[in-house]
């Protein structure tokens, strides 16, 4: 049928009405203020239930969606006599599903009239902590759910330490399953008042408890006709009316840099997204940490140019001034800076599998960028139970505690209870690349700002060339007895023969001196190591050949040494010799003991050994004899030239 021009000119003004009623709406959503909040709680408490109870009854589940909840609500037969079970609309993974339990965290928008929202779901499980403190980390609000019949528990303890411990400051206490304790007011109290204390010592700022049934609706988006003893807001009043996240424009400024924009030669600028404060063309900024400062001279976005951006704004700074800035350097205004130190104090919570072992290196990851980072003590772990501090070598997964870190460079930050974002860092395993902790800064050492690098004229060129040779270090690795100290006692006697200088760091020897407040759990293994480390990188400066014979189980740490060392001056042997071997010849007696169980953590057989990935030699006892293989590392110290006078000092 074809249309007549009536119809074309009805049906253009209905779809302009409709293309107006759509750009009216999403205007309207724009200007409305966001929270953001998490659910947690102890497993089976009904965060899943509360949070789909806040989806159903603000409207955002679509028919379909509808239709297919209460197919999955029949299929898994947990509604306890209702049609629907709402927990089904955040417990997405299978495994989830299966158990009742949420794992994972789970995001989800939605809209009243008044507010947007984000609520991130987090599982209640205790070896899920490392999950919830994902979730907390930018949220400006926690609901806190216990179970009416059992009051608050071990695990409400500690999901309120966290959230107290990522900065939030506002949690509203829901006791839900109020209908299975007859709504009583006489449950309910007691469970308040016992939180209000807890929420006292951890300094948290702003409580509200409410009396909840998330399967009825009960005080969820309406005010409960089941409990008229009880004259406080609902659950989405609380949250339509509580702060949100503070007014970070009116910080001082931090826009960490995380691009240097360059499309052609005539356009240089800086890219990010503003953390805090506020941004204007012709404001005077200082570059941290180099100190260097300039003017802004144009603000840039998608949209064109601005006079002024703010905290949130994803922005492009052009500047007056040529000068260096890279990704991760922050501009801040000169008279509020960040502060830069290369050392700090900050909380950790444990992510990873393996344990945190100090001494090891890690990469850090802020908002300054990238840094190699290692923690050099644990202060203590904390009980998130009791708030305890408690003595500890390590942390193990989900644990918590307070660690110093030094840094092979110097970053700009903000304590974290003052701004979240420049006061937050992950760590990550150089190895795996994965994400093994979470961290919140506290403060700088003193001691970062005490010391600093004195200039020497005499360099390590100028040592090594007196010697007529170039330093090195030979790092020999391989299980107990498996001829390392042999070989290396050898080279040396080869070097000394043929007038080079040198000295050898051997395993046992450093432990009855520099390392004898040292024992073999990983923890002492990683500090071993680290401490011989810098033993041959200060030898290597006096222009040594430095030869290190040490099982050093681990790659992460022979790694260390190798990064401590200039290019071409590290060289991996990996004296191969099989366990079995090893444990026949076994010239000190220890594997005997080891077999026999009177020696625990023994390399190879109860504490694990990594083979070198790409030694620079591998020496295979099983076919070279000592002396043969003496010969052929001495060879290689030649062919790399380290047996050669340097070049002449220029200086």
């Amino acid at each position: 049928m074809n249309e007549t021009p009536r119809a074309r000119k009805t049906l253009a003004m209905f779809e302009g009405k409709a293309e107006a009623a759509v750009t009216a709406y999403l205007k309207e959503q724009e200007n409305k203020d966001l929270l953001r909040f998490i659910t947690c709680g102890s497993v089976d408490d009904g965060k899943s239930t509360l949070i789909g109870r806040l989806l159903y009854d603000s409207r955002l589940v679509f028919e379909d969606q509808l239709a297919a909840l209460k197919e999955e609500s029949r299929r898994v037969n947990r509604a306890e006599g209702q049609e629907i079970d709402f927990s089904l609309l955040l417990d997405g993974l299978e495994a989830e599903r299966e158990q009742g339990i949420t794992i994972d965290v789970a995001y989800r928008f939605f809209a009243t009239d008044k507010r947007r929202f984000i609520v991130a779901d987090t599982p209640g499980h205790e070896q899920y902590t490392r999950n919830m403190a994902t979730g907390a980390s930018t949220a400006d609000l926690a609901v806190l759910l216990v179970d009416a019949r059992k009051g608050v528990v071990t695990q409400t303890r500690r999901h309120a330490f966290i959230v107290a411990l990522l900065g939030i400051r506002q949690v509203v206490l829901a006791v839900n399953k109020m209908d299975l304790v007859d709504f009583s007011e006489a449950v309910f109290r007691p469970i308040a008042e016992t939180f209000r204390q807890i929420a006292d010592q951890l300094g948290i700022e702003m409580v509200h408890c409410v009396p909840v049934s998330a399967l009825f609706g009960d005080n969820v988006t309406r005010r409960s006709d089941r409990m008229p003893w009880y004259g406080g807001p609902s659950l989405m009043e609380i949250l339509e009316e509580a702060p949100a996240a503070e007014e970070r424009k009116d910080h001082p400024l931090r826009f960490p840099v995380q691009w240097v924009n360059r499309p052609d030669r005539d356009f240089r600028g800086f890219a990010g997204t503003i953390a805090a404060g506020r941004l204007r063309a012709g404001d005077e900024i200082v570059v941290l940490p180099s100190g260097r400062r300039s003017r802004v001279k144009a603000i840039v976005t998608f949209d064109g140019e601005r006079e002024e951006a703010v905290a949130g704004q994803a922005v492009t700074v052009t500047l007056e001034d040529e000068i260096d800035i890279s990704r991760g350097d922050v501009l801040v205004h000169p008279a509020a800076r960040a502060e830069v130190a290369d050392q700090f104090e900050a909380h950790l919570v444990w992510m990873a599998e393996e344990a945190l072992l100090p001494g090891r290196p890690y990469l850090l990851k802020s908002a300054a960028g990238w840094a190699n980072a290692t923690v050099t003590r644990l202060k203590y772990a904390i009980n998130v139970n009791t708030g305890e501090h408690v003595a500890a070598k390590t942390l193990q997964l989900n644990d918590i505690g307070v660690a110093n870190l030094a840094l092979d460079r110097e970053i700009p930050f903000d304590p974290y209870r003052t701004n979240r974002t420049t006061g937050a860092f992950i760590l990550v395993d150089k190895l795996t690349n994965q994400t093994v902790a979470a961290g919140m800064i506290d403060f700088a050492l003193r001691r970062a700002h005490n010391i600093h690098w004195q200039a020497l004229d005499v360099t390590r060129q100028a040592r090594a060339a007196l010697k007529g040779q170039k330093p090195a270090v030979v790092w020999f690795t391989g299980l107990s007895g498996s001829g390392k100290s042999t070989i290396a006692n050898l080279v040396e006697k080869r070097l000394h023969a043929l007038g080079r200088h040198s000295y050898l760091l051997d395993g046992d020897n450093v432990r009855h001196g520099l390392n004898k407040d040292l024992g073999f759990t990983e923890a002492d293994r990683v500090e071993n190591i680290r401490r011989v480390a810098e033993v041959a990188k200060l030898m290597a400066d006096a222009g040594l050949i430095v030869l290190v014979s040490f099982i050093s189980p681990f790659r992460a740490e022979r790694r260390m040494a190798r990064e401590l060392m200039a290019a071409g001056e590290f060289f991996e042997i990996y004296v191969n010799t099989p366990f079995e071997i090893c444990a026949e010849r076994d010239p000190k007696g220890l594997y005997k003991r080891a077999l026999a169980g009177e020696i625990r953590n023994f390399t190879g057989l109860d504490s694990p050994y990594e083979p070198p990935e790409n030694p620079e030699l591998v020496i295979d006892t099983t076919k070279l004899s000592p002396e043969e293989a003496a010969e052929r590392i001495v060879a290689l110290l030649r062919e790399f030239g380290r047996l050669e006078a340097g070049e002449e000092p220029t200086g």
